[in-house]
């Protein structure tokens, strides 16, 4: 029988437990944390919860987010949890949405409607997203996250603490393309290619996702001319002609066998004529279709025991698999129908299989080892594994910071990290004083103001608004207007009134070293003000560099407008802010030793004053909105040391 959170931490003082019957509150996220939350809340006596999770319940799921059966799988998550709880629960009042947090009907006013809210997602966009409309509705926001073993929760408050943007977070990592499609190193590079093929057979194309030989590397200095007449091909039909490697394989009716010879013998034939880019590496090795069915079945036993999706084929083993992949991927083009696409998933097997057999053939290209399915879905998927543990020390922790908000004592609040491994005092679970925000973050500071460096005659605007404003700077419907003189809109978020300008470079408009942009996000009541600086020394296949967290002022552009002063959902003369040191999910983060409770900022300390590293980690998810006008401007003593930092 589940104890109730009474049970567990003692009777709650009477206006503490009135406060949580009478309160609404908000969880983003109804997965693994989200499950555990969701119950933790009404056995502590909340009773007014909202729940939103645009997910569907997957058979993957069931093995710890213990609030759904193998009969929910396909079904909301959000609305599934909500039945559930309430089966042992049936007092409270709980509403569910199967939809994103990020759809506009979910508006400051929306958000205000909350005492408190609980994030319990997995992707750093939806996070971004939560923590700016809680700062504009000026609402506590809990946030959390686990990565297997590893787990945190911190506490947002306006003007009080860093948000969760203050810590500058690195992009996804990225490489290359030409490493990608020319000189592959390790199995990661492999897998990539894979997925970006997969897109090129049978997904929605895309430029930067080509995985034919690159001609343009500068490494290569070839002369294409000779290759062409050195480059040989399997027969006449599977001859490389030069044409995008979707339209080349509906030619040949997606067959298997023309498929991998071009992929793994011809392709691999064409990078061998680039002779300079072998001159200090391994070259690769071209495979056969006919040759590789003559190797003798001996030699291909499955190396490893225990589970199948554990074990390593041999290479005529992942030539069989690729073969009846691209067969059952073909068959499911044709019943969509023309036109269709697939969409990869890590979990569909099918398009699994077709990456896990075309990574390791090129795996084996290259002279790498080759890689099991699993190993292959945990770097493709980007999978950290899921401990049902870790959720639920993370999901009290979570309800535990929100008895001391709402019982006033946001004095008391803490960081709190989970660690893998006792520390030296032989703490688990360590808490850490929340950090004031950053005078420099762009998102919560009064008035948000960031560099960037691009080329404005090569950059056009369709990249201003989807690359640098909505993926690097985490908006939903940017508008924006050049600070010129004259108002220009350059980017409206109404749609159809700006399509116009899409494809046109930013020069076209004036744009140059020093021009100033503004850019408003009415839906989570945020502005921004890009200052801009041209520059034709970018690195290859660097589109844009954001300069500095605290950035220079760019040069005063032509015809200067009156700054104004805006404020970011701050009606008031509160100065919210945030963070800026580069906390970063790749990087290792030092772990502090200290007699005296830290900040969550203190593991900047130097490598003398630490004794080990841990590494950070990402954690484990209708034209409604009416355009709001602009706004005019207006230590602790508990003991502790290691200090670890998720997403």
């Amino acid at each position: 029988v589940e104890p109730t959170m009474a049970q567990l931490v003692g009777p709650l003082r009477k206006e503490l437990a009135d406060s949580l019957s009478s309160c609404r509150v908000l969880v983003v996220g109804a997965g693994g944390i989200g499950c555990e939350l969701l119950k933790n809340l009404v056995l502590a006596g909340f009773k007014n919860i909202e729940v939103i999770d645009l997910d569907t319940i997957d058979v993957s799921n069931l093995n710890r987010q213990f609030l759904f059966q193998k009969k929910h799988v396909g079904k909301s998550k959000a609305q599934v949890a909500k039945e559930s709880v309430l089966r042992f629960c049936p007092s409270a009042n709980i509403t569910a949405y199967h939809d994103s947090i990020m759809n506009p009907d979910y508006n400051v006013e929306f958000f205000r409607n909350f005492q408190l809210v609980m994030n319990a997602l997995d992707n750093r966009a939806a996070r971004n997203h939560v923590n700016r409309m809680c700062l504009a509705a000026d609402i506590p926001l809990i946030e959390s996250g686990t990565a297997g073993y590893l787990g945190q929760v911190t506490v947002i408050k306006k003007g009080q603490t860093e948000c969760y943007e203050c810590q500058p977070k690195p992009t996804q990592k990225t490489f290359p393309g030409c490493t990608i499609r020319n000189t592959p190193s390790e199995p990661i590079h492999c897998i990539v290619w894979a997925k970006y093929l997969f897109n090129q057979l049978f997904g929605e194309e895309d430029a930067d996702q080509e995985v034919s030989p690159d001609t343009a590397d500068p490494e290569a200095a070839w002369n294409p001319a000779d290759a062409a007449a050195r480059a040989t091909a399997s027969d006449q039909d599977g001859d490389i002609k030069r044409v995008s490697t979707k339209e080349w394989a509906r030619s040949t009716g997606y067959d298997p066998v023309k498929l991998f010879n071009k992929l793994f013998k011809d392709d691999i034939m064409y990078l061998l004529t680039m002779d300079k880019l072998w001159k200090k590496r391994k070259a690769p090795l071209p495979l056969d279709w006919t040759e590789i069915q003559q190797i003798e079945s001996s030699q291909e036993e499955a190396c490893g025991t225990g589970l199948k999706d554990q074990h390593v084929l041999g290479v005529q083993g992942y030539a069989q698999l690729f073969r009846r992949s691209v067969e059952t991927l073909r068959s499911q083009l044709i019943e969509k129908g023309e036109g269709a696409e697939l969409v990869w998933d890590k979990d569909d097997p099918p398009a699994m299989d077709f990456v896990t057999a075309a990574a390791n053939l090129r795996m084996n290209v290259f002279s790498m080892n080759m890689k099991s399915r699993f190993d292959v879905k945990s770097m493709a998927g980007n999978i950290i594994p899921a401990i049902a543990t870790t959720n639920a020390v993370i999901a009290g922790l979570i309800v535990l910071e929100a008895l001391k908000i709402l019982n006033s004592d946001f004095d008391q609040c803490r960081t709190i990290f989970l660690n893998k491994q006792p520390n030296p005092r032989k703490k688990l679970l360590v808490p850490c004083a929340l950090d004031h925000p950053n005078p420099n973050c762009y998102v919560c500071t009064s008035k948000p103001e960031v560099t960037v460096k691009l080329n404005v005659h090569k950059t056009i605007v369709q990249a201003l608004q989807d690359k640098i404003l909505k993926e690097k700077f985490g908006m939903v419907a940017p508008d924006v207007q050049i600070e010129d003189g004259k108002g220009t809109i350059l980017i409206s978020s109404e749609e159809g009134e700006t399509e116009a300008n899409n494809n046109k470079f930013l020069s076209d408009f004036g744009i140059r070293n020093g021009s100033r942009l503004q850019v408003d996000d009415f839906l989570q009541d945020y502005t921004l003000l890009v200052n801009v600086i041209h520059s034709e020394e970018l690195e290859k296949d660097v589109e844009f560099e954001v300069v500095g967290d605290a950035p220079d002022k760019a040069p005063a552009p032509s015809a200067p407008e009156e700054e104004k002063n805006i404020a970011n959902g701050n009606k008031d003369s509160a100065q919210p802010s945030t963070s800026s040191k580069a906390a970063a999910e790749d990087d290792d983060v030092l772990l502090v030793d200290s007699d005296e409770e830290p900040s969550s900022s203190t593991m900047e300390a130097s490598p003398e004053s630490s004794n080990r590293k841990r590494k950070h980690c990402d954690a484990d998810t209708d034209d409604a909105v009416s355009k709001r006008k602009r706004l005019d401007q207006q230590p602790a003593d508990d003991d502790d040391e290691d200090v670890i930092a998720l997403d």
